[in-house]
């Protein structure tokens, strides 16, 4: 299971997102350009030491990142507020690539057409959406619980 991030703009979301992916044993992708400094040291404060330890790739640019994702054989799963299907809907398969987009824009056209799957989290009326780190931790998670795909070894509870 990976995840993906699309030209994040908030720092601090990147380094929550970092961290749940290094805590879950999860790769992520860094999709640039970002709307800050992609230097260790702007991730180290919300990462904090798990940055160490995070399968981090980067990728220069959407159309470096679609074509490694399509060399890879991966399904790219979008998570997006212009989606049709709920999350838990979705049968995950564990060489899925979630896609979280830019926290003030989302993703272009071009991306939601690239997608294979494309989902959403349902909110009360009248509610645009979730903080894009917890909107990424509720995704991931049930794409891990569906897969199996949780640690087996744990460490010390969150």
């Amino acid at each position: 299971m990976d995840l993906a991030l699309f030209e994040p703009d908030i720092p601090q979301n990147a380094g929550t997102l970092m961290r749940l992916a290094a805590c879950l044993n999860v790769r992520i992708h860094l999709i640039e350009p970002a709307g800050f400094p992609t230097s260790d040291k702007t991730f180290r404060r919300a990462g904090m030491d798990y940055l160490d330890r995070v399968d981090l790739i980067r990728h220069i640019s959407w159309r470096t990142f679609r074509e490694w994702q399509l060399q890879s054989g991966q399904r790219l799963i979008l998570a997006s507020t212009k989606a049709a299907k709920p999350y838990f809907d979705l049968t995950f398969r564990s060489d899925d690539i979630i896609l979280l987009g830019r926290e003030s824009k989302g993703v272009p056209d071009e991306v939601h057409e690239a997608s294979n799957e494309r989902v959403l989290i349902p909110l009360a009326a009248g509610l645009r959406s979730l903080n894009v780190a917890l909107a990424g931790g509720m995704i991931l998670g049930e794409a891990l619980r569906q897969t199996r795909g949780f640690p087996l070894e744990t460490g010390t509870p969150a």
